[in-house]
């Protein structure tokens, strides 16, 4: 296959799967790190390379669990309060079998406007996305308000902040392509 027809496959099967549709087989180190050296080829104005991530697996996972859930416990008001919301939560990070915490670090000289920065680091997660897409490893981008409390798991950088949770594991069923509208729909030629 040329290559632009294995892009072209691998951006048509690129989808969102949920830790609910994970199996329990591990995701090599050196897959992971593949992953994250595709991520880094990124484009970034300015050279400036804003993506910060922070693998969670194996024991790590069980002390994110439980940050997590206390944390839902703890900012979450009584009469907004879910045990399922909780479980979900609890579920997703124990049905996974890879964690990345997404981040950006804000150019502290503020030579670009913040959206500049996060456009970037979204990049490098899309980036993480076809190559998990190749790999046939599932995964998906959760941005639950938790993660403005992100800091209090681990330390960051002045400047850093969280943007959202990559969840990734191995699925075994075939996935639908995902559905789109038509293009004419959403492009306009002048």
């Amino acid at each position: 296959m040329e290559k632009e027809e294995v892009i072209n496959q691998i951006i048509k099967e690129r989808k969102s799967v949920y830790p609910n549709q994970y199996i329990d087989k591990d995701i090599p180190d050196d897959i992971i790190n593949k992953i994250l050296e595709n991520a880094d080829r990124a484009p970034t104005h300015k050279l400036t390379e804003p993506w910060r991530f922070r693998v969670i697996k194996g024991d790590a996972k069980l002390a994110f669990a439980q940050f997590m859930g206390n944390k839902y416990e703890e900012i979450t008001p009584a009469e907004k309060y879910q045990e399922s919301k909780r479980e979900k939560i609890l579920n997703n990070i124990n049905r996974a079998n890879t964690i990345i915490t997404i981040n950006f670090q804000r150019d502290l000289k503020n030579q670009l406007p913040e959206w500049e920065e996060i456009a970037a680091t979204a990049m490098a997660v899309q980036n993480m996305y076809l190559t998990c897409t190749a790999y046939h490893i599932g995964c998906y981008w959760s941005t639950p308000n938790l993660i403005q409390h992100m800091s209090e798991f681990y330390k960051m950088a002045e400047g850093e902040k969280c943007i959202g949770i990559f969840y990734m594991g191995y699925y075994d069923k075939s996935l639908p392509i995902s559905r789109r509208k038509p293009l004419s729909e959403k492009v306009k030629w002048i």
